[in-house]
């Protein structure tokens, strides 16, 4: 099965699952949809782990973010599909994430319901290539600067997840 084949949970405008759709189409008609996403910090938590998107990516491709993370599967919790993207994308596994809160992405044909989570990591990351080009360890002041430049090539979600991360917690 391709990846645009994939069943994915459609949301509603308020975050209410309503049934399912494929990815393909999801993303063609920019149907409501949610992702798990995960903010992977330093067991000090004086970083974060950016990445670099693949070229390939359906969405965003090439941009940076610091959000591990996924659409929502048919039928998956979204504490699930956070888990789960976290091991496929960054290869980190044995550890909850703990969840942070919904940050609502509308800027179509985005149409989104981030469930955002953090974990404290320093052990080994291993890239999905499929997913990640790189990625290093950056401390909170410059991916702060980087995600309130409009110019820096971040993930339009992204930079609102952590922007709103800031804003909650330093």
């Amino acid at each position: 099965m391709s990846v645009g084949d994939e069943s994915v949970a459609r949301y509603d405008e308020a975050g209410r699952v309503i049934g399912s759709a494929r990815r393909a189409d999801v993303r063609a008609h920019g149907l409501w949809h949610a992702s798990g996403v995960v903010l992977v910090r330093s067991v000090d938590g004086g970083s974060v782990y950016l990445h670099r998107r693949s070229p390939d990516k359906d969405v965003f491709p090439g941009t940076y973010d610091c959000w591990a993370g996924g659409v929502v599967a048919a039928g998956e919790d979204p504490a699930d599909c956070a888990r789960r993207e976290l091991g496929e994308e960054l290869g980190i596994h044995g550890v909850t994430p703990v969840f942070l809160y919904t940050l609502t992405f509308d800027e179509p044909p985005v149409r989104c319901h981030n469930h955002a989570y953090e974990v404290r990591w320093d052990g080994p990351i291993a890239h999905q290539p499929e997913e990640i080009v790189d990625g290093r360890w950056i401390p909170l002041g410059e991916l702060r600067s980087m995600a309130e430049d409009p110019a820096s090539p971040f993930i339009p979600d992204g930079r609102a997840g952590i922007l709103e991360w800031f804003r909650r917690y330093c």
